[in-house]
């Protein structure tokens, strides 16, 4: 069996591969852009989320979340195409091999990864039957349909790791600045254009309903200024019938702000927005106050960003990474990104 050191150096053979295809991210743009639907400037946006380097101790902390296994396969999602590189560093680091299912509609990142890293125990598979790979592992990143579609044909015996959907939120203190925390958590919103489970979706606003509304305003203006710098990719047929409906219900119960790729509703009602630089701002009396309102969504938090990260400890769910505003999309490399697999 391999040994704690020899696996982070595996892990690390792959960040390595990862700052050698960074350093040429702008011969991928063309590609991402097809088939990610983000922006250029979205493509290279997130980039930056792509891990390069880690400490000793957060490989530590992944080798020690991997488990062990002989052989782990790997199915991918199109969600967020920086992930390939979490996803390949926790099987690697599991197992002395490992074969990688790209998603289809968005295989450029792992194919880069996989050629770059020139190592003999990652491979890429065009299989699309989990019970015919031979792997004693099967780690699947997607929604629920497709989740349960690999657990009902995987062979008995198989172990499989779900990461399924999710969603991140956030909480700003009383003694925030309602302008800078707006600042910050814009970033958060507009990498990826929210499709993955880091990205805030909701926030919580210690204060009154005037403080929320000054929150609110002040995101609005910050998500129209980074449209000019960052345009919105494509969105869907389905993701705009979403959206619509989901502004709807929130003007009539509450205030909506909308720009031409963006739109940040407040409310005291809780209605999760979708994916596309949506946000709903909610008032919150207190950490206490907001833990309530979120109740109802805690099992999809992924992560809550907020500007006290010990206050927030207060509401946010045992299983969720804890952020700074700004760095939401940015966690250490230091496991699964969604530790409710872990």
């Amino acid at each position: 069996m391999r040994g704690v050191d020899e696996r982070i150096e595996d892990v690390r053979r792959l960040l390595a591969a990862a700052r050698g295809v960074y350093e040429r991210r702008q011969e991928l743009v063309p590609s991402l852009v097809r088939t990610t639907g983000l922006s250029p400037e979205g493509v290279l946006l997130g980039f930056d989320s792509l891990e390069r380097d880690a400490s000793d101790a957060a490989l530590r902390s992944l080798v020690e979340s991997a488990g062990d296994a002989t052989h782990v396969h790997v199915i991918l999602s199109a969600n967020v195409f920086v992930g390939a590189l979490r996803a390949l560093a926790l099987a690697r680091a599991a197992a002395a091999r490992v074969t990688i299912r790209p998603s289809s509609r968005d295989p450029v990142l792992t194919q880069a990864l996989v050629a770059a890293a020139r190592d003999p125990a990652l491979s890429i598979t065009s299989e699309r039957d989990p019970g015919v790979v031979g792997a004693d592992r099967i780690d699947v990143y997607g929604g629920a349909a497709a989740i349960e579609q690999v657990r009902a044909c995987a062979a008995r015996g198989v172990t499989i790791r779900a990461h399924g959907p999710g969603l991140g939120v956030a909480f700003v203190t009383r003694a925030a600045d309602p302008a800078e925390a707006s600042r910050l958590l814009a970033r958060d919103v507009v990498v990826f254009d929210q499709r993955g489970c880091l990205s805030p979706r909701l926030v919580t606003v210690e204060g009154d309903a005037a403080r929320a509304e000054s929150f609110a305003a002040s995101l609005h203006a910050s998500l129209a200024e980074w449209a000019e710098r960052v345009p919105r990719g494509t969105l869907g047929d389905d993701e705009r019938a979403d959206a619509r409906r989901w502004q709807e219900s929130l003007a009539f119960a509450g205030r909506v702000w909308s720009g031409p790729e963006h739109v940040v509703g407040l409310g005291d009602r809780l209605l999760v927005p979708p994916t596309g630089r949506h946000v709903q701002v909610l008032p919150a009396s207190d950490a206490p106050s907001a833990s309530t309102l979120l109740a109802p969504i805690a099992a999809a938090i992924v992560t809550v960003g907020s500007d006290d990260s010990q206050q927030v400890r207060h509401l946010a769910p045992p299983h969720a990474r804890i952020a700074a505003l700004g760095q939401m999309q940015r966690p250490p490399l230091d496991g699964p990104v969604d530790r409710r697999s872990a």
